[in-house]
């Protein structure tokens, strides 16, 4: 099994330098924090040998360009044809074709099997190296070194974690509208290498990540009783959470995974609810004639955004942790709801009914700085990436037979849809591998 694990997987080259500034030419960055960023022109060079070094590159340059803040340069416009990934690259030949920054590699098979992938990065207008790295691991895992790569390249350049290296759960839909099957499935961040996690008939919903294990929670009509499960995604050992015939969504984990939080509904309201995964001891935050659901916790785990509609209709409010000093903290026109702390802490994302439309937006956790990044006939469900820069969420367009999987970033202008077999919702973005 791939692992991050310094001691385990990575090897840093014997020779990688990594340089901030030099004296001639501060080295190339993106600064991801000034909103709409012009693409980095970056040449990702197939890296030697073979068919398999290609197809890494070619993953590579998908993964930095889907982010939108690189624009990886058409190969045919390169005039050097790299014959050593070792030497110093004619950095000349790179910057007439404006080549910014310069990606160059070699795959190699060592003698026990084993895959070995290595990568430099270049400023090409510097002329230095910025990071160098190498990997081993079985060939199988060649799309994970890629993600890895890409990861590393994103960070050096912007300075930020990457989320390449993650995974999607959703709910797989497929069949007629009105006989719809829904299972759990599971596929790399760019749509490869899905694979079913359930399979039976029953109804599935809304599946959430562990923030720091393999592992998910979801809600599942087995048996015709809504139950909450918790499923470990490698070895498929699976354990019933509880049975909640109140629940209105699955249960989101604390950010030290070791409680879940929910909304239970008794007597035609819900309020929100917090469960010990030890003890299984549950306490109640909140006590209104209301519907509460929807809690996400913020990210050191000291508040709660939910969305109520004690007030009349759905808006988003916060607590603490304990469920004190509850603030509504949404005032525009329509109803919110699904309400998703960002892992960075500085924006809440929610999905916002106005106007016979569904709008993805994101706001500052006291309300203020609202923003709409996509709007159409059914947009829901926001998913954060792990580095709080990008999200997913699931898309009906009018006349569709089924929902689609869609990525946006913080901008609003790079939406790009997921690929899938058949239909698809209800997405969770799992943290970085391991």
């Amino acid at each position: 099994m791939l692992k991050r694990n310094p001691f385990r997987f990575l090897v840093a080259l014997a020779a990688m330098v990594t340089l901030l500034t030099s004296p001639a030419h501060a080295l190339v960055e993106i600064n991801i924090n000034k909103g709409n960023v012009e693409p980095l022109p970056i040449a990702i060079t197939d890296f030697l040998q073979g068919e398999l070094g290609q197809k890494i590159s070619d993953v590579v340059a998908a993964d930095l360009k889907r982010s939108g803040l690189f624009a990886p340069i058409d190969k045919k416009a390169f005039i050097e044809k790299i014959s050593n990934p070792d030497a110093a690259p004619r950095f000349e030949d790179w910057k007439v074709i404006n080549a910014q920054a310069l990606v160059t590699g070699r795959v190699t098979q060592e003698g026990d099997g084993r895959l070995k992938a290595e990568f430099r990065l270049w400023d090409s207008f510097a002329g230095q190296q910025m990071t160098g790295q190498q990997f081993f691991t079985q060939p199988e895992n060649w799309r994970r070194v890629a993600h890895i790569i890409a990861d590393a390249i994103y960070e050096r350049i912007t300075g930020e974690k990457g989320y390449f290296d993650t995974r999607i759960v959703y709910v797989a839909e497929s069949g007629p509208k009105t006989a719809r099957k829904r299972q759990l499935a599971i596929m790399d961040q760019d749509g490869f290498n899905a694979r079913a996690v359930t399979n039976s008939n029953d109804i599935v919903l809304t599946p959430r990540f562990s923030p720091n294990k393999q592992e998910i929670t979801y809600m599942s009509f087995e048996g015709n009783e809504p139950r909450v499960y918790l499923l470990q995604l490698e070895t498929g050992q699976r354990e019933v959470v509880g049975n909640f015939p109140g629940m209105t969504f699955a249960p989101r984990f604390s950010p030290d995974g070791q409680r879940v939080i929910m909304s239970l509904q008794q007597d035609g309201n819900a309020n929100i609810y917090t469960m010990d995964l030890r003890s299984r001891t549950t306490t109640r935050l909140t006590s209104t004639a209301a519907i509460d659901t929807s809690p996400s916790y913020s990210p050191d785990g000291s508040q709660i955004v939910f969305e109520s509609d004690r007030g009349g209709r759905q808006q988003l409010y916060v607590m603490s942790a304990g469920g004190g000093g509850q603030n509504r903290i949404s005032f525009g026109d329509g109803s919110y709801s699904t309400p998703v702390w960002s892992p960075r802490g500085d924006l809440i994302a929610f999905t916002k009914q106005s106007g016979g439309k569904f709008s993805i937006g994101v706001m500052k956790p006291d309300g203020s700085g609202e923003r709409i990044l996509t709007t159409g006939f059914h947009n829901e469900g926001p998913t954060w990436a792990p580095n709080g820069r990008v999200l997913m969420f699931f898309r009906q367009n009018a006349g569709a037979g089924g929902p689609q999987l869609y990525s946006i970033d913080l901008t609003g202008y790079n939406e790009q849809l997921i690929q899938t077999q058949g239909f698809a919702s209800d997405p969770a973005w799992s943290p970085l591998l391991e």
